[in-house]
Formats: C-alpha cells, sequence, structure tokens
C-alpha cells in the first residue's frame, strides 16, 4: 500500500509539473505577468527592508549619542578641567580617523546626499554613500558628541539612510527600473523621520529638502519606506514626541506679536548664522582657512579648545546637541542664563568649522529655544514663555534651513504643538525669507560647491554640492 501511495503521489506531482509547463508554454503573457509581479513585490520588499534597517540605525545611533554625552557630562561635573584635554584630544582623533578610514563621512550629510543625487553620470569621485560611511557616521559621530562637541545626529541620519537604500538599490530587479536618486530620496527621508521620531516631517523633507522632482508612481513606495522607517523608530523610542508634551498657552493678540518679532530675530540671526557655514566651506580665506587646509587635525583640536572654554564659562550647558537645555526650557526651567543661546550659538559654528561629523538640526534648535529664553521678558511672556520658545525654534531652523514647512512640522510634532500650528507656519514662512536677504540657501550651496569641486556640472539637476570628500568642513 506504501509503494501504491507513494507511485501514486509521485504521479500526481508530475502530472501537475506537466500541467504547469503547458500553461507556460500555452500562456506566455501569464508567465510574463508572474514574472513582473514577482519583480514588483521583490522591489517592494527590498525598500521596505532597507527602511526598517535605516530605523534601527538611527535608533542605535540616537542612544549611543545620548550614552556618550550622558558620561561626558558626568566627568565634566566631576571635574570642570576634563573638557579641556578631552574635547581637544577628542576632536583631533575624529578628524583623523575620518580622513584616515573615513572620507566623505565629515559634515551633516545632508549636502553629501543632494550632491550625490546630481552626480553626473559621466563623472566618478570618492563616494559620499557608502557602507563604510555608515559605520564612520556612527562611530566618528557619537564620539565627537560624546567629546563636547555643539553638534547634532539628524542630519548625519539622512547620509546614513541615504548610503544604506543605495547600498540596496544594487538588490532591486534589473527590470524594475527604480532610478538610484528615488532610493537616496527615500532612504535619506527615513533618517529624518527616524531621528526626529515625525513621519510627516519625513514626508515633507523628502519633498522640499531632497527633491522636488519625485515621479507621482514613486511617492507611494518612498511615503512606505519613510512611514516604516518612523514606526521602528516608536517601537524602540515610544510613541511619545521628541520634548514630549508642552504646555502651550497665549491669546491670538499674543501670538500675532510674538510671531513678528520672532520672525524678525529670528530670521536675521539664521541668515547670518546661515552665512558664515557657507562661507566657511566654500570661500573662507585667510590665515586661519589656510592652517585648517594645511592642518586640519591641529585646527580640530584648536576647535576643541574653544568648545571646552565656552562649556566652562557657561557650565556646561553649551556641550552637546543642546537636547537637554531645550526640553527643560519647554518644561519651565528657566535657570538657564541669558547667555546660553549666543554661546550655543558660537558652539556650534565652532563644532561645525573643525570637520566633524554632524549636523546642525538640534543644535539650532537649541538656539532658537535660548533666543526664546531671551526674548520672553522682553515682550512680557515670561510667565507663559513656551509658545515663544517653539515659535523661535521653528523660525530659527527654518532661517538656517530655508526649508520653512519641512522646519515648521519637525516642531509641531516634536512638542505636539497643533494648537499653535497657524503660527509655526507663518514665523517659519516669515524666517526663511527674512533669511534670503543675507544668505543663499545652506545645503544647496554647499552642495553646488561639492558637485562644482568635483568635476561636476554645478547646475545639473537638483542644485547641489560641497566640496572634495575628506577635505571639507560639516555641510
Amino acid at each position: 500500500m506504501r509503494q501504491k501511495s507513494s507511485l501514486w503521489l509521485s504521479l500526481s506531482a508530475l502530472r501537475a509539473r506537466l500541467r504547469l509547463a503547458w500553461l507556460d508554454f500555452r500562456y506566455p503573457a501569464l508567465r510574463r505577468r508572474n514574472q513582473a509581479y514577482f519583480k514588483v513585490w521583490l522591489g517592494r520588499l527590498v525598500l521596505w527592508g532597507g527602511a526598517v534597517v535605516v530605523g534601527m540605525l538611527a535608533v542605535g545611533f540616537a542612544q549611543l549619542s545620548d550614552l556618550a554625552i550622558h558620561h561626558f557630562r558626568a566627568m565634566a561635573s566631576e571635574n570642570p578641567w576634563w573638557p579641556f584635554l578631552l574635547t581637544p584630544l577628542g576632536g583631533a582623533l575624529c578628524v583623523w580617523a575620518t580622513r584616515r578610514w573615513f572620507p566623505g563621512a565629515e559634515g551633516s550629510g545632508i549636502p553629501q546626499t543632494i550632491a550625490e543625487m546630481s552626480r553626473p553620470e559621466d563623472r566618478s569621485w570618492k563616494p559620499l554613500l557608502s557602507l563604510r560611511i555608515i559605520l564612520g557616521k556612527i562611530v566618528i559621530g557619537t564620539a565627537a558628541v560624546g567629546s563636547g562637541f555643539s553638534l547634532g545626529r539628524e542630519g548625519p541620519t539622512v547620509q546614513i539612510g541615504a548610503s544604506m537604500l543605495n547600498a540596496m538599490h544594487r538588490l532591486l530587479p534589473g527590470g524594475l527600473h527604480i532610478p538610484r536618486t528615488h532610493m537616496l530620496v527615500a532612504g535619506g527621508a527615513a533618517g529624518i523621520a527616524a531621528a526626529f521620531n515625525t513621519p510627516l516631517a519625513g514626508i515633507v523633507f523628502a519633498i522640499e529638502t531632497l527633491s522636488r522632482n519625485v515621479e507621482s508612481r514613486m511617492s507611494g513606495l518612498i511615503i512606505t519606506a519613510i512611514v516604516l522607517a518612523g514606526i521602528v523608530s516608536q517601537a524602540f523610542l515610544g510613541k511619545a514626541s521628541y520634548f514630549g508634551q508642552i504646555a502651550i498657552a497665549g491669546t491670538d493678540r499674543e501670538m500675532a506679536l510674538a510671531v513678528a518679532i520672532t520672525a524678525l530675530v529670528c530670521g536675521v540671526a539664521g541668515g547670518l548664522f546661515s552665512r558664515m557655514l557657507i562661507i566657511s566651506s566654500t570661500s573662507w580665506k585667510g590665515r586661519m582657512a589656510d592652517y585648517r587646509r594645511d592642518h586640519p587635525i591641529r585646527f580640530a583640536a584648536a576647535c576643541g579648545l574653544l568648545v571646552a572654554a565656552l562649556g566652562y564659562v557657561t557650565g556646561g550647558s553649551s556641550f552637546g546637541s543642546g537636547y537637554g537645555e531645550t526640553r527643560a526650557l519647554l518644561e519651565g526651567d528657566t535657570s538657564l542664563e541669558w547667555y546660553y543661546g549666543p554661546a550655543k550659538f558660537l558652539a556650534t559654528l565652532i563644532a561645525y568649522l573643525s570637520g566633524l561629523p554632524g549636523g546642525i538640526f538640534a543644535p539650532s534648535l537649541a538656539i532658537g529655544a535660548g533666543i526664546g529664553h531671551d526674548l520672553a521678558p522682553l515682550i512680557g511672556q515670561q510667565d507663559a514663555p513656551g509658545m515663544l520658545l517653539v515659535l523661535c525654534m521653528a523660525g530659527f531652523l527654518a532661517a538656517v534651513t530655508q526649508s520653512p514647512i519641512t522646519s515648521f512640522i519637525i516642531v509641531m510634532e516634536m512638542v505636539d504643538g497643533y494648537s499653535v500650528v497657524i503660527g509655526l507656519m507663518a514665523v517659519s514662512l516669515l524666517s526663511s525669507g527674512v533669511s534670503r536677504i543675507f544668505s543663499q540657501p545652506l545645503y544647496e550651496t554647499v552642495a553646488r560647491h561639492m558637485v562644482a569641486r568635483n568635476g561636476g556640472a554645478a547646475g545639473t539637476g537638483r542644485p547641489d554640492a560641497g566640496n572634495t570628500p575628506g577635505a571639507a568642513p560639516p555641510g
């Protein structure tokens, strides 16, 4: 009986295979359609799987950075003189390691991503997106923050996400025809969504900052990848907003006054800040610029000394990304001195000049909160400064990046600030407009310079750029 049963099963399997072969021969269109479905779903799985990996990398980077700055602050509180040794030494070692093993990892990562998107096909330069750069961005970026430098991890996460999906692009089926630039947009925006725990801001960032030319047929895949990265971030970090639940109070009249003053002050301050960053990346000349070019490691050590001195004067508040101080201000802690905002401004500028891997998103939010902290008593809102703080955060970030929609959505999602969404929109748009009087768009200008210096056509595609990999300060 067993032999008959086994024989019957074998004949049934053979008959089924012959039937499939006949159908495949008789209906080639059905075969082609099945192959097409397989390729489409394989492409989707590759993209979505890459987005999940980006989310996990962003979470790991965030936890490492928080742990590093926590230990640094603990050491600095026990002995205020430690930063004068650790910060210069850490800065020098980070720059040396970046130039030795991870060229292309310096800077925030956003201009590098934009530059790769506009790389001419007939030109080749050292890659600005690779698996090696992911490692360098995380390791060196964590070490830089852990040395006390005023740098953020959000911009670097954009380059991490774009690098990951750039690598995943090679795994896509050949007949799917998904352009590499679409993968870079999805990866970079997924990085922002996961870093800030703000999926909506990631979608807007993809459209406003990375690319305005994404075809509608790809928008669904890109948005899904961004949301997946945000879901992974929430799974590990929770669903709470970046800065938690913030009480925001104020009348319509107070809102109008705050928007008008904030837009002017943050627009001017952010425009000048952006102009300084652009000059330091593209056209800085003089003895100091020559010294940075010829002795980048010594220059980074000198920057570390200045950062340590600022931290000593401010009681350590200027160290790190500024997340803790910003959250304290939003929660009503007014113990920070008036000079916190200006000191953070200088500390971030110095860190940018050093050439370390690190971004300016989180420090810009901290500077904006410091500006709001100083403005509150001047306009009579010191009793309930929450509204003014979030307006200044959005206004300064919009002025620096000249991406107003991304800026107000990031702040709105980070503080659960739907009650002041109109004010956030207004101050972001106005601050960005004021900033344009003083500066060109930061990321686009630096990226365009990067493409030009690498021999590309500076005006091709989306205007982007930077500088020669491994030889430039952050972007």
